[in-house]
């Protein structure tokens, strides 16, 4: 059996885990050296730069303010669940975690459910599209920043400064990354959230002083016994179920390593069990075999399809790679955001006159997008579920808002046109200028032009044709604002918009609650374990 190796070199370190190796204890070995636990291994320390950590700490303030407001406006899920929570109280101590807005410690695995939930509610905190192409990993799944919970929680327990719960975020980030990168599980019809779960059992374990072997043993329950499909997200109106699978999933994966530190044992070597997913799917060493087929010495029967690269510091960590949402909608629509804002400030007399002069709206895109935005179920949302995941709805709705803002002389920049949970309640759904324009949105496909430059970018483009036949032609936006390889939007600027305004729904001023979660490397223990003590206006049901 190989086992993992670590590679060195001046700018950055990586744990290679081959693919004919245990991986899911090459996984914890990882996380334990990465986070310094009782078995570690110091020279394999986990060290990102200083970049890494702030980058992680934006994605993890932006899913809490997320997670907040959604629980703020009574969503089903969030409150259900965070009511669930709240009736698990433990004992006084460090033997608990908590739930936004509560200083009563309760279940970890419960904190971690309604947590995970809330910052998923709105579809709006971080994602990541799978994809480095430098090493040839383009599996290209998807994926969100919804598993920050899991740090905190193990910090709330064990006593950890904020520093290493960042750490530790930063640790559930790579690993869920990483796997994005090279094992597409919606090819399969299985949700993407199975990535993070693996995550969340490795970065908890190291956090509560498992052993590698519990751990391996947690993800191995993990993959046998809890693999959501995605018939969670098919259908014309979404449910719950949607929202809420990485919350779900990932408690299942904190159960499974109370319980093995209990004593209880898993399948072990889940990565390469024949009868688990990832062989099952792709066969035994599919990858391995086309990458070593000189190496007569290796067993290509018993690997798993990918090898796996894990960074232990410098700045090549997967995080640095996700997308930042600037508002509510779903990812797959910011190329085109970004191209009919940029229309709308080179056209604004496309807004005259509730937009009649526009004519037709073209948005030429990539594969899949039509698949999970654009199809025909999706141009009659009457959720707020579906109506996020609804292209023309997103796009129609842009408009509509920079049509009353024009009309009122208001700014018609991202900043107040910015999508928020107002704009998918059902009186928004039900607008009549907003159906009207969604009447004359139509879609193309740009071909192979389009289709080969995702994912590194969202190729998208849009093209506004009015009443007298002229056209306008945004040209093709590959990085849109928020996305990871933008370099001509300011982006502290756009969250800090997004973060006032998504927290001005809990709490008038919101800049105390944000402060809760920036800077949080310099946050003491006490600091960390009062993170959630604050005051949430409750505003009732937003459905």
């Amino acid at each position: 059996m190989t086992t993992a190796t670590a590679s060195n070199s001046s700018t950055d370190q990586f744990t290679h885990l081959p693919a004919d190796s245990n991986q899911a204890l090459g996984i914890a070995q990882y996380a334990i050296d990465f986070l310094g636990g009782p078995d570690a291994n110091s020279d394999n320390a986990g060290n990102p730069s200083e970049a890494v950590l702030t980058h992680t700490n934006r994605f993890m303030t932006d899913a809490a303010i997320c997670g907040i407001s959604a629980l703020a406006l009574g969503t089903n899920a969030p409150t259900v669940l965070r009511e669930e929570a709240l009736d698990h109280p433990v004992q006084t101590g460090r033997s608990g975690a908590t739930v936004f807005g509560s200083e009563l410690p309760v279940r970890p695995e419960k904190a971690i459910l309604a947590n995970c939930a809330a910052v998923r509610e709105w579809d709006s905190n971080g994602t990541n599209f799978g994809y480095d192409p430098e090493r040839g990993n383009t599996a290209g799944e998807f994926g969100h920043n919804d598993f920050y919970s899991v740090a905190t929680a193990a910090a709330q327990i064990t006593g950890a400064d904020g520093l290493k719960t960042l750490k530790a975020m930063v640790c559930h980030d790579e690993i869920r990354g990483r796997l994005a990168e090279v094992f597409s599980l919606k090819t399969y019809k299985i949700d993407h959230v199975v990535h993070g779960a693996i995550a969340s059992a490795a970065v908890y374990g190291a956090m509560m002083g498992a052993t590698t072997e519990q751990i391996e043993s947690a993800i191995g329950m993990t993959v046998a016994h809890f693999i959501p499909f995605r018939a969670i997200r098919a259908g014309k109106q979404l449910s719950d179920s949607k929202g809420s699978s990485a919350a779900i999933s990932t408690e299942m994966a904190v159960k499974s390593v109370q319980r093995s530190m209990k004593g209880f044992l898993g399948p072990r070597d889940i990565f390469r069990n024949p009868e688990a997913i990832f062989r099952i799917f792709e066969g035994p060493g599919q990858m391995f075999k086309a990458v070593n087929a000189t190496d007569a010495n290796t067993n290509q029967a018993d690997a798993s399809p990918f090898d796996l690269h894990l960074a232990r510091s410098g700045d090549d960590f997967a995080v640095m790679g996700m997308h930042f949402k600037l508002g509510l909608y779903e990812h797959q629509s910011a190329g085109a955001i970004q191209a009919m804002t940029d229309l709308l400030a080179a056209s604004p007399e496309l807004l005259d006159n509730n937009g009649e002069k526009i004519k037709t709206i073209t948005i030429t895109a990539y594969e899949p997008v039509f698949g999970i935005i654009g199809d025909p179920a999706k141009r009659k949302p009457t959720t707020r579920q579906s109506a996020d995941h609804s292209m023309v709805y997103i796009i129609a709705t842009l408009i509509r808002k920079a049509i009353e803002n024009k009309a009122n002389g208001l700014d018609t920049k991202w900043e107040e046109l910015i999508l928020l949970p107002a704009d998918f309640s059902a009186d928004a759904i039900n607008n009549e200028l907003t159906r009207s324009i969604m009447d004359k949105i139509q879609f193309a496909h740009g071909g192979d032009e389009y289709d080969s430059k995702y994912p590194d970018g969202i190729p998208t483009s849009v093209v506004i044709e009015n009443a007298s036949g002229d056209t306008a032609d945004s040209g093709l936006v590959m990085y849109p604002a928020g996305h990871a390889r933008n370099t001509t939007h300011d982006l502290d600027a756009l969250l800090a918009n997004k973060w006032k305004k998504l927290g001005a729904l809990a709490s008038d001023p919101p800049e105390p609650i944000i402060a809760k979660f920036e800077n949080l490397a310099s946050k003491s223990a006490d600091e960390v374990a009062s993170m959630h003590a604050f005051e949430i206006d409750f505003k009732g049901s937003f459905e």
